[in-house]
């Protein structure tokens, strides 16, 4: 399995969690209907993103606030939340990961399990987050 399949599980199982489901690694991936094999590797980085939006979500779900214009995290459709708590994750606390593949990746969550909107809405929101981060690690490197 990939990276890209094990991202796809890990926002998955956020959306589990936003109404109080427990589904594992395991019972998402029956339910997705994945039949390659994944990795020791693709778990514990499903994990780790579980983990992280889990241990900084008041943090993520305020730059999702500040990025929603016009939007409540109360209103925003489920998976749309859940695909970007993964990539705001991703994009704020994994330096192992691009900003520009994590945007991707979330672009095409939303295309595949979002409204007809998710996509251009994700992509905006993220893009902003982008600039802010690159603008912030200019200004550090100074």
């Amino acid at each position: 399995m990939s990276r890209k399949t094990a991202r796809e599980v890990a926002m998955k199982l956020a959306f589990a969690h936003l109404f109080g489901g427990e589904d594992t690694y395991e019972a998402v991936l029956d339910k997705s209907g994945v039949t390659e094999a994944y990795t020791a590797e693709d778990v514990a980085f499903s994990d780790a993103v579980i983990s992280g939006i889990e241990a900084h979500q008041d943090e993520i779900d305020s730059v999702i606030d500040e990025l929603a214009i016009g939007w409540s995290i109360e209103r925003m459709p489920r998976v749309d939340l859940s695909i970007l708590r993964v990539a705001i994750y991703e994009m704020m606390y994994r330096q192992d990961i691009p900003c520009s593949v994590s945007i991707n990746e979330a672009v095409e969550l939303a295309k595949r399990f979002g409204g007809e909107r998710s996509s251009a809405y994700i992509n905006g929101m993220l893009g902003t987050l982008a600039r802010r981060i690159e603008t912030e690690n200019g200004a550090q490197a100074e």
